[in-house]
């Protein structure tokens, strides 16, 4: 593809997912499947893409000192703004005139000549004057949340929760690329093969602490070998195989997944059991149910007996005291996972989360007496926000005196793990920055 073409495809992706308030991963990896584009465009695409929507309001505090007030854009132009501004401030690879050059070209294009002239004033301005210095805004939390293009009330939030420092150490977090990480099949071949074979094909890779499956891959796109494609490893975070790990799930038991799409976690609690026992795994949506049934097809696993359902009504298709084990990964704000869908963080507001919490204790509290006796109930959520954990476990708990933390599970945790300052006597709270993984919130519950 023509670099004239890759940009404009780029723009075209931007408009859609700006106007359609979609997710940007999604719709990227649906541009990959549908055109003809090669592995360094496709890396190029990704990299724009979710560069530009990373920094966006850095980018657009940025051109508010170039772009008259009153001057109402259309959407197209001020996606092409942005992205040709992405990448003369954050991106070294192609020179300033040509990055110009292009986005006139664009803009005669898609425009006329003044939208072309526009766009050409607006880019020579910022190649000529520099930047605003954000240095200048007076105050400590507006200046964190322009810097590091969070919305302001979310950035608000968090200081009220952790403090100014440690918010400001998530959201620079945020901005830095994470280490891709994948999970062994162990029952088709071991960690220490994998590594072998990526290490002879050049990757370079390294053993995750948070799991005996995990491998961190430094350099090297596993997405295009053979062990990828033929279910030897599956991607997953390793702040999501910790939560499997703290399940303690054995061969022969029977587990309940009450949340379990996209389905890493219940394959990995599968593989964990040795493909032994019965897990039932479900997801409010039939489409999604059949995902897990896929993977967990390809994982040539056979335990997993994936349906569609509202997890909370399961106690109309189980009886009380019917597991041994229960995961509920909640769904939830996505905080935690900003890294990799940047789109999350202006998509939603305050009551977003109050609304969620709500569903989340209702799935606590339906889901938790369908737990055996001293059988053991992770609850776990991709999201750093205490009204969605902490403060919700705790609520639970003293509605609910059956139930305590089980305090065994502070002593399994990972040894660099057990003095962040992510631990509390309810939980386990992963923050981005503490070990480069997602945000993850998981706390063992124990029933007595």
């Amino acid at each position: 593809m023509k670099s004239f073409q890759l940009r404009e495809a780029i723009v075209d992706l931007l408009v859609r997912i700006e106007q359609d308030s979609g997710y940007s991963h999604l719709l990227i990896d649906h541009e990959i499947r549908t055109r003809d584009i090669s592995p360094k465009d496709e890396a190029l695409m990704t990299e724009i893409v979710y560069g530009t929507i990373q920094h966006k309001l850095t980018i657009d505090y940025y051109l508010e000192s170039f772009v008259d007030r009153k001057k109402k854009l259309k959407l197209w132009v001020r996606m092409l703004l942005r992205m040709s501004l992405y990448q003369m401030q954050f991106l070294d690879k192609v020179p300033d005139h040509a990055i110009i050059h292009e986005a006139v070209e664009i803009a005669k294009h898609r425009g006329h000549k003044g939208i072309a002239s526009l766009v050409n004033g607006v880019l020579r301005s910022v190649q000529r004057k520099g930047v605003p210095d954000t240095a200048k805004i007076k105050d400590d939390t507006k200046r964190l949340a322009i810097e590091t293009s969070h919305p302001e009330w979310l950035v608000k939030r968090w200081k009220n929760m952790y403090g100014f420092q440690l918010t400001r150490s998530m959201c620079y977090a945020n901005l830095e690329r994470k280490p891709l990480s994948v999970r062994v099949q162990p029952l088709k071949i071991s960690r220490e093969a994998i590594m072998e074979e990526l290490a002879e094909l050049g990757f370079e890779t390294r053993k995750s602490d948070f799991s005996e499956q995990g491998v961190i891959v430094d350099e090297g796109n596993i997405l295009h070998t053979r062990l990828f494609e033929e279910g030897y490893v599956t991607i997953q975070d390793q702040s999501s195989m910790l939560v499997t790990e703290m399940l303690n799930a054995d061969s022969g038991m029977t587990v309940l997944d009450a949340c379990s799409a996209p389905g890493g976690k219940v394959t990995h609690t599968a593989e964990k059991m040795r493909d032994e026992g019965t897990i039932v795994a479900y997801d409010l949506h039939a489409k999604k149910a059949k995902q897990i049934q896929k993977k967990a097809d390809q994982l040539d696993l056979t335990i997993i007996n994936a349906k569609a359902a509202d997890a909370r009504e399961l106690q109309e298709l189980h009886d009380k005291e019917t597991f041994d084990r229960i995961l509920i990964d909640a769904p939830c704000s996505g905080f935690g996972v900003i890294r990799g869908k940047p789109d999350i963080k202006y998509n939603k507001q305050e009551e977003d989360i109050e609304h969620l919490a709500k569903i989340q204790a209702e799935i606590l509290n339906s889901v938790a007496p369908l737990l055996k006796k001293d059988g053991l109930l992770i609850y776990s959520t991709c999201t750093v926000d205490k009204m969605e954990n902490e403060d919700l476990v705790k609520r639970f708990l003293a509605n609910n005196p059956e139930f305590q933390v089980d305090n065994t599970f502070f002593e399994e945790l990972p040894d660099k793990v057990q003095t962040s300052p992510g631990v509390s006597e309810i939980g386990l709270q992963l923050f981005p920055h503490s070990f480069s993984t997602d945000g993850f919130f998981l706390t063992r519950l124990k029933r007595v």
